[in-house]
Protein backbone atom coordinates (compact mmCIF):
# COMPACT_ATOMS: atom_id res chain seq x y z
CA UNK A 1 0.00 0.00 0.00
CA UNK A 2 1.34 3.43 -0.85
CA UNK A 3 1.91 6.17 1.67
CA UNK A 4 -0.87 8.25 0.14
CA UNK A 5 -3.43 5.45 0.40
CA UNK A 6 -2.34 4.81 4.01
CA UNK A 7 -2.92 8.47 4.82
CA UNK A 8 -6.30 8.57 3.05
CA UNK A 9 -7.55 5.39 4.73
CA UNK A 10 -6.23 6.66 8.04
CA UNK A 11 -8.06 9.94 7.69
CA UNK A 12 -11.26 8.12 6.73
CA UNK A 13 -10.98 5.90 9.80
CA UNK A 14 -10.34 8.90 12.04
CA UNK A 15 -13.38 10.74 10.72
CA UNK A 16 -15.59 7.67 10.96
CA UNK A 17 -14.33 7.01 14.47
CA UNK A 18 -15.11 10.57 15.53
CA UNK A 19 -18.61 10.31 14.11
CA UNK A 20 -19.24 7.01 15.89
CA UNK A 21 -18.04 8.52 19.15
CA UNK A 22 -20.32 11.52 18.75
CA UNK A 23 -23.34 9.38 17.88
CA UNK A 24 -22.56 7.02 20.74
CA UNK A 25 -22.28 9.91 23.17
CA UNK A 26 -25.51 11.50 21.91
CA UNK A 27 -27.44 8.24 22.22
CA UNK A 28 -25.76 6.98 25.38
CA UNK A 29 -24.32 3.99 23.50
CA UNK A 30 -21.01 3.29 25.25
CA UNK A 31 -20.23 0.37 22.93
CA UNK A 32 -20.44 2.65 19.88
CA UNK A 33 -18.30 5.27 21.63
CA UNK A 34 -15.62 2.67 22.37
CA UNK A 35 -15.76 1.35 18.81
CA UNK A 36 -15.32 4.88 17.51
CA UNK A 37 -12.35 5.49 19.78
CA UNK A 38 -10.66 2.30 18.52
CA UNK A 39 -11.33 3.23 14.92
CA UNK A 40 -9.93 6.71 15.47
CA UNK A 41 -6.73 5.25 16.93
CA UNK A 42 -6.48 2.87 13.98
CA UNK A 43 -6.75 5.85 11.64
CA UNK A 44 -4.05 7.74 13.50
CA UNK A 45 -1.77 4.71 13.23
CA UNK A 46 -2.45 4.38 9.50
CA UNK A 47 -1.61 8.04 8.94
CA UNK A 48 1.59 7.67 10.95
CA UNK A 49 2.54 4.68 8.80
CA UNK A 50 1.95 6.73 5.65
CA UNK A 51 4.12 9.55 6.96
CA UNK A 52 6.85 7.07 7.92
CA UNK A 53 6.77 5.61 4.42
CA UNK A 54 7.17 9.12 3.01
CA UNK A 55 10.18 9.67 5.25
CA UNK A 56 11.81 6.43 4.21
CA UNK A 57 11.19 7.17 0.53
CA UNK A 58 12.71 10.66 0.85
CA UNK A 59 15.75 9.22 2.62
CA UNK A 60 16.22 6.55 -0.06
CA UNK A 61 15.79 9.13 -2.83
CA UNK A 62 18.61 11.22 -1.30
CA UNK A 63 20.97 8.25 -1.36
Amino acid sequence: MSSTSDKIKGLANEVTGNVKQAVGKATGNEKLQAEGARQELKGEAQQALGKAKDGVKKTIDKV
